[in-house]
């Protein structure tokens, strides 16, 4: 009796050690997926495309073609206050689905359709067994490599403006 009670406790600890296992993998592959389009959003959709270039790109179709449209801006007080909407900013979003199946979408600040098409297509790709790693090798790795570049740049640039001020305290009382 006692052991098909360790025996039961024992198949439903595996199994919910599995679900857990099953979410941190889901997890990280929501933060890789928001990692890459944080990337994708801040590159220039020439640079993207010509990236892309270099892969064998399979056959796709999109699901939304590109569009533009508005989002509302919000923003706090402090940071920490009421919500009040800000303004609104042009945004294109696309959505592409890939031959194998995979969906990928894409959005970015502005009226470029083309750049959202593009983000769309590497999401897809990334999430593909066949082409996930080569996507981020050769078009997510380098881009991200840009980008950091050209933060460090603008830091340097922004650091050489820099002022110090100081105070003297007198010796009055």
């Amino acid at each position: 009796m006692k052991l098909s009670i360790i025996i039961d406790n024992f198949d439903a600890a595996s199994s919910v050690r599995g679900s857990v296992d099953q979410v941190t993998q889901h997890n990280n592959q929501q933060a890789q997926r928001q990692a890459a389009m944080a990337v994708l959003a801040h590159a220039e959709a020439g640079e993207i495309a010509a990236r892309l270039r270099n892969l064998a790109v399979p056959a796709h179709q999109d699901l939304r073609a590109p569009e533009n449209g508005l989002v509302m801006l919000r923003g706090r007080v402090g940071g920490d206050g009421a919500p009040f909407n800000l303004g609104e900013a042009t945004v294109s979003r696309a959505a592409v689905r890939l031959a194998s199946g995979e969906v990928g979408f894409g959005y970015t600040l502005g009226r470029d359709g083309e750049k959202a098409r593009l983000i769309a297509l590497c999401d897809a790709l990334a999430q593909s067994r066949d082409f996930g790693a080569s996507v981020e090798r050769d078009v997510i790795a380098p881009l991200r490599e840009q980008l950091m570049i050209r933060r460090k740049q603008a830091a340097a640039e922004t650091a050489a403006t820099k002022v110090d001020f100081y105070t003297m305290v007198r010796g009055e009382g």
